[in-house]
């Protein structure tokens, strides 16, 4: 029987980031994965994928809406969609070869097959032969899995999630989106772009409920101009399939029944935890009363030796998120004394315009008491955005109202996802409002939003508004 001083099962963000760093501490590592390729979800089902057919989408959508604007002139413009998979199979499989090549090049042990505890230190692995091994600690690193709600059966064929929606051979007539999260949104983003009608039906009353609601506000008004229709404070109560027609039934605000049919309904409604055939009733975890694995700060469970990371633990379900918590596993386990700040993971949304946030939201300040000054800048004043024709959005900067400490930042507008880093950045050194307002960013750049906001929160001293 091999022997490991650590034993990860899971190979996705959290699980892979977690085995180099232990492998780079000097720690003898296995990691055990039951798919073929490494990576989990956010690299094979996820985030990768997602975002490859995003751009794929988005550059159909400008050849089709704003080239002629930038003197740019096509004829016989189509989808091949054949192609656009293809493309997205061919990226998804770079980077899940570039896990491979981390494996080896750490020389961490890789075991394809399902692991499951046999007791807190043994771990069976069931792949084309069963296989025991030893490990001294271990991390759970199982991710999580699409959600569905009663009276909704996913086929994978006309009733999807995310998974089947990468896969599709043809572009929907009408999409019906359950759930007006994330997921939703990007894909519903991807398809919108390529032609079909989309209909977001969501439970609460906002898009993107988790995040600040003024982002959720901009970016329906935005999804609307693409085709995007909206039908909130809906409760779903089934969908059926006949043929190729899909009928989503639901409650609408006064508690009437509607219907809504298309041809596609994609479930989007959220993920859980994945802990199936894991065995944590041999190793004596323990889970909590939402089905996730109990952990300590130090992301430990009750049984001392065996830790738990990502989707499968409390918080936030991001791929960044996990990486953070494999780190930091990794580095206590070597005796280090890592943190990680919660409050300063960023939230993002791949749409066009992109949407983060980092921090409390006004909502938050407000119900926790706290008073704080605001500074919001749109990308309408932005010279860089006007010349590139991304328009939509804004900068909001929150401020403590004494301090000037920033507490938050929130945008919608063109590259967010990358600029929310630099208020990530800001807000770990504890940055003030003024801080960044003082900082000389280049010109012209999306970022001078940024510090435009901040200056607009010292004291309404916005330069360009």
């Amino acid at each position: 029987m091999s022997k490991y001083d650590v034993a990860i099962i899971g190979s996705g963000p959290g699980g892979y980031v977690a085995a180099i760093r232990c492998a780079q501490l000097g720690l003898k590592t296995a990691i055990i994965e039951k798919y073929a390729t490494l990576g989990g979800t956010c690299l094979n089902v996820g985030c990768i994928p997602s975002k490859a057919l995003l751009d794929s989408s988005e550059h159909y959508h400008n050849a089709q809406h704003t080239f002629t604007t930038h003197g740019i002139e096509l004829s016989n413009l189509k989808v091949n969609l054949k192609q656009m998979i293809d493309r997205k199979r061919g990226v998804v499989k770079a980077n899940t070869d570039g896990i491979d090549f981390l494996m080896k090049k750490n020389k961490i042990d890789v075991y394809t097959g399902v692991g499951s505890y046999l007791s807190a230190t043994k771990i069976q692995i069931k792949g084309e032969k069963t296989q025991e091994i030893e490990a001294a600690r271990s991390i759970i690193a199982t991710g999580s899995k699409p959600s569905s709600i009663p009276g909704v059966t996913v086929d994978k064929k006309r009733i999807i999630t995310s998974t089947e929606a990468l896969e599709l051979t043809e572009v929907p007539k009408h999409l019906i989106i359950i759930g007006g999260g994330v997921i939703g949104l990007e894909l519903g983003s991807v398809y919108a772009r390529l032609g079909a009608k989309v209909s977001v039906v969501e439970y609460t009353d906002s898009l993107i409920p988790s995040m600040d609601k003024a982002l959720g506000k901009e970016l329906q008004k935005v999804l609307k101009k693409e085709g995007f229709e909206f039908f909130f404070k809906h409760k779903v109560t089934g969908a059926s399939v006949k043929g190729k027609a899909v009928t989503v039934t639901a409650e609408d605000p006064k508690g009437e029944k509607v219907e809504f049919k298309g041809d596609y309904c994609l479930v989007a409604v959220g993920r859980r935890p994945y802990t199936d055939n894991l065995g944590l009733d041999k190793a004596g975890v323990q889970m909590d009363d939402r089905g996730r694995v109990a952990v300590n700060d130090h992301l430990q469970t009750n049984v001392p030796n065996i830790y738990a990371i990502g989707d499968v633990v409390r918080g936030a379900m991001l791929a960044h998120k996990a990486e953070e918590e494999g780190v930091m596993v990794a580095e206590l386990m070597a005796g280090q004394k890592p943190h990680i700040n919660y409050n300063l993971i960023p939230g993002v949304v791949y749409t066009w315009p992109e949407v983060a946030g980092v921090g409390q939201t006004e909502e938050q300040l407000k119900a926790a008491g706290i008073k704080y000054n605001t500074g919001k800048f749109p990308f309408m004043a932005s010279g860089r955005a006007r010349a590139s024709m991304d328009t939509d959005g804004f900068v909001k900067v929150l401020a403590d109202a004494t301090t000037d400490e920033i507490l938050g930042v929130h945008m919608i507008g063109p590259r967010a996802a990358d600029m929310i880093a630099e208020a990530v950045v800001a807000m770990e050194f504890r940055a003030s409002a003024e801080d960044i307002g003082r900082i000389s960013h280049a010109h012209p750049t999306f970022t001078e939003a940024l510090k435009e906001a901040a200056l607009g929160a010292t004291g309404n001293r916005a330069l360009h508004l």
